[in-house]
């Protein structure tokens, strides 16, 4: 009876979703302690509403979507990732990256994912307005046309509803603080949870 039971209990644990968050500063958990982070209160979050999942952190502050697809292998992890939230882009923006290779890392990542059977949400990025309303227009699109051409879903803004209100940031104006995160699982979350369920 009891060697049954453990059985059941291993293949559980076997079973259970591993989602993997491949980003950057703003899913690391920059400038906050780490049981703030993103993921983390995503996976409270999600148990809250019924799913019990390991959500794994993959962001590295700074990184930009050519980092993301270099470390992608690992980020993936042993025993690899089931469902993937890809949010990367911002720093390509900050930094006025081409728009194009932006869009092109991204497209790679997805198709990487996908071909491991992973199941991805990409999470898109507004670039920054200092650099003119030609470069902005070709780099928020990039993320619509990836999600268009790979088939998945796309939520269009990792930080809506969080960018340029400060009370939601931290005092650099561009890493949301613990309120940030909170509004951004609470937005992002019920189609993370459409992807992990299939619904």
């Amino acid at each position: 009876m009891s060697t049954s039971a453990l059985t059941i209990n291993t293949a559980t644990a076997q079973d259970r979703p591993r989602l993997v968050v491949l980003g950057d500063s703003l899913t690391a958990g920059y400038g906050l302690p780490q049981d703030q982070a993103f993921p983390v209160r995503l996976a409270v979050w999600l148990k809250e509403n019924g799913l019990d999942v390991q959500v794994i952190n993959a962001g590295v502050s700074g990184d930009t979507t050519a980092g993301g697809l270099a470390r992608l292998d690992w980020a993936i992890g042993a025993p690899p990732a089931t469902h993937a939230v890809v949010a990367l882009g911002a720093n390509d923006g900050l930094r006025g990256l081409p728009p194009a290779a932006l869009e092109q890392n991204i497209e790679r990542i997805v198709e990487r994912l996908k071909a491991r059977g992973v199941k991805v949400l990409l999470a898109g990025m507004y670039a920054p307005r200092n650099y003119g309303r030609d470069y902005a227009a070709v780099f928020d699109a990039a993320f619509a046309r990836v999600a268009g051409r790979q088939g998945v879903p796309l939520y269009p803004f990792f930080l809506e509803g969080v960018a340029a209100e400060p009370a939601l940031n931290q005092g650099d104006g561009i890493h949301p603080n613990a309120r940030g995160v909170e509004e951004m699982v609470s937005r992002i979350g019920p189609h993370v949870r459409r992807l992990l369920t299939g619904g």
